[in-house]
């Protein structure tokens, strides 16, 4: 094989593909462009990150799309369209464009048709747990006329992606329905063990859960749960709210989904407001519910 790859967006799953790329021999021309790459703090570190494994920044969407036979989308769902509008102002050549990004299925389908419009192959893919502790071994849900073609390329590559349908929105579907438990569980946890810590209950809460679900780990879930949503609660906002908009569509109502959105983005905005000390730490959870409850 002799795929060049693209990575557009450099961010915790661009550097984590690229990373692993590396280590398993993948001796090819490896490529990203990220926004932040030209502002100043930010570029400098993706630009030393970049260079630990011998990705190439690119100038512009464009000459990365012009590089590239194996491109991966991989920027947050609100920026789905915008990603696939930028890299198909220029003809695609055949490119296979794979789509990350936890986004609605009428979001990927209109990306699709932006890909074929200009020449390219879209692959749906359904990323379906956190990236971190698998890399390129994490689970991929690949949807799409390509979708088949490109499984094979990504296998040789070291993913583990499996077609699961012809038709687009079908993997996105199976994310996203269960994105509402995951994130959920997520933001239930954040908000019963906050409000338990400043009515100081916690020690019965965490004792009753106990009882009731033996199974788990509440104090180490609590600061699990915590330090995903602290560093990653932006990006999960925007999936829950393409979460929303896909379960309205079909006239059940993403209550629950937005609530969840609502949720995270608390969280988020809490971080930006400088709330949490090294918000990318992992600490117990309850030094979090005092930085998270703190006025």
């Amino acid at each position: 094989m002799t795929v060049r790859i693209g990575l557009l967006g450099f961010g915790e799953v661009g550097q984590r593909f690229a990373a692993d790329l590396r280590a398993a021999s993948v001796e090819r021309e490896i490529r990203t462009f990220d926004l932040l790459l030209h502002q100043a703090a930010a570029g400098v570190a993706l630009r030393r990150q970049a260079a630990t494994h011998r990705i190439e920044p690119c100038a512009d969407v464009a000459a990365l799309a012009a590089s590239s036979d194996l491109l991966f989308s991989a920027v947050t769902a609100d920026q789905a369209r915008e990603a696939a509008l930028s890299l198909c102002a220029r003809p695609l050549n055949g490119a296979w464009v794979v789509d990350l990004n936890s986004a609605a299925p009428a979001t990927k389908i209109e990306c699709a048709a932006l890909v074929a419009a200009a020449g390219g192959r879209y692959v749906e893919a359904a990323v379906m747990t956190s990236v971190p502790p698998h890399g390129i071994r994490v689970p991929m849900l690949l949807g799409g006329a390509h979708a088949a073609e490109a499984e094979g390329v990504l296998r040789e590559l070291g993913f583990v992606a499996q077609t699961v349908s012809a038709d687009l929105g079908i993997a996105s579907a199976i994310k996203l329905c269960r994105s509402v438990i995951i994130k959920g569980l997520e933001s239930l946890l954040i908000e019963s063990f906050s409000a338990a810590r400043k009515l100081g209950v916690e020690k019965q809460v965490l004792a009753s859960l106990q009882e009731t679900y033996p199974q788990f780990d509440w104090e180490k879930q609590g600061d699990y749960l915590f330090s995903r949503v602290i560093e990653h609660g932006k990006r999960r906002a925007e999936e829950m709210r393409a979460s929303a908009a896909m379960i309205d569509a079909t006239g059940i109502g993403g209550v629950m989904a937005a609530a969840i959105a609502a949720r995270q983005q608390s969280v988020a905005q809490r971080r930006a407001a400088g709330a949490f000390e090294d918000p990318t730490a992992m600490k117990p959870w309850r030094e979090r519910a005092d930085e998270l409850g703190a006025q």
